[in-house]
C-alpha cells in the first residue's frame, strides 16, 4: 500500500478572479502570473463553477490549515488582507486562528507550542 501525498485542491466559486486575488493577496503575495496559487508545495487551483452558490452553507465541513513560526506576524498580513475573523484562540497544543475567504470557506492559522 502506498501513501499518498495531496498535491493541490480545487475550490470552486461562481467569482473566481475575485477569490484568486483574495488569496494571492492572504496567502502568498509573491505569486505572479495566472494559474494555481502555490502554498509552499501544495497547489491551490480555483476554478468558475456553476454547481456551488455564491456563500459556502457549510464552512466548517473542510479548513485548510497553516502551520505556522510566527502567529502574530501572520495575522497582521491576513488583516490587511481582509481576513474576517471567526475565532482566536490558545488551546493547550498551540494558537488557533479561524478566519474566512470572500465565499464563506473556513481556514486556520495554528502556531503549535514548541516542546520544552
Amino acid at each position: 500500500m502506498t501513501t499518498l501525498k495531496p498535491g493541490s485542491m480545487l475550490l470552486g466559486t461562481t467569482r473566481p478572479a475575485e477569490l484568486r486575488a483574495w488569496y494571492v493577496k492572504a496567502l502568498a503575495p509573491e505569486s505572479a502570473g495566472e494559474g494555481a496559487i502555490d502554498l509552499g508545495g501544495f497547489l491551490l487551483v480555483i476554478d468558475g463553477r456553476d454547481d456551488v452558490r455564491p456563500k459556502n452553507d457549510d464552512p466548517g465541513r473542510t479548513i485548510i490549515n497553516f502551520h505556522v513560526d510566527d502567529f502574530d506576524a501572520v495575522e497582521a498580513q491576513l488583516n490587511a488582507a481582509g481576513a474576517e475573523w471567526i475565532a482566536v484562540e490558545d488551546r493547550a497544543k498551540g494558537r488557533f486562528g479561524t478566519f474566512a475567504d470572500p465565499d464563506g470557506n473556513y481556514l486556520q492559522i495554528i502556531e503549535w507550542k514548541k516542546d520544552g
